[in-house]
């Protein structure tokens, strides 16, 4: 398995706060942002652009972990790119060249994530598991935060790892949607290792919440 790596996810943080609740995860063991980028179109809400990535980017040094679920996503990998993401995340289903997404995310030098919604096969992604770094099992219906883990989301998990696996790729397998104390060792028995959480996080104790996570995925030591 590879290392675990804890992603909260701003889409449910508090905005009035955001720098401070980002350190505060950062505080918290946490080595990723996780930021969804929503067109209003791909999916039905619109969320935060460039000037946001590009205004938390110089507050914190952690891996930004940049989720596109929008319409044709070549359009904004390399204005996404110099906003500051670390990784760029699209959807299969948003463009009819995956390859191009993926070249393109790459001569920006950056990490290359592949999505797969819910209904999609995980089979979809196996042509393009040599060229990408990241596979995005969303585990909730894309477009909103705070939605209950669908457990079909599970066998999904486990079929990805086998894949990627067997495949003798060093592909971490991402999980998004409905991530909470209760579901933590689900995903994580299945094959998970990057694992993003919003709400679970952002409301309470960004920073106590987040070192929860960190502990139980052996990213900090357990205190005492």
């Amino acid at each position: 398995m590879s290392q675990y790596y804890f992603a909260p996810s701003i889409l449910s943080a508090d905005f009035n706060r955001l720098g401070e609740q980002i350190a505060q995860t950062k505080e918290g063991g946490a080595q990723y942002v996780h930021i969804d980028v929503m067109d209003g179109v791909f999916v039905p809400n619109l969320t935060f652009g460039m000037p946001v990535i590009k205004s938390i980017r110089s507050e914190t040094d952690l891996v930004f972990d940049v989720h596109l679920m929008v319409q044709t996503p070549r359009k904004l990998i390399e204005r996404i790119a110099l906003a500051g993401a670390d990784i760029i995340t699209f959807h299969i289903e948003a463009t009819d060249d995956p390859g191009a997404c993926i070249a393109a995310i790459h001569e920006q030098g950056k990490k290359v994530g592949l999505a797969l919604k819910p209904s999609t096969p995980i089979e979809a992604a196996v042509p393009y598991l040599q060229r990408i770094d990241m596979l995005l099992v969303m585990t909730v219906e894309p477009g909103y935060g705070g939605q209950k883990y669908i457990d079909a989301s599970t066998q999904r998990i486990r079929q990805a790892r086998r894949i990627v696996d067997e495949s003798g790729l060093d592909v971490d397998i991402e999980v998004d949607g409905g991530i909470t104390r209760d579901t933590i060792d689900i995903v994580t028995d299945a094959g998970a290792n990057v694992i993003v959480a919003g709400s679970a996080v952002y409301r309470g104790d960004a920073c106590e919440n987040t070192r929860w996570f960190a502990e139980h995925l052996g990213i900090l030591p357990e205190e005492g």
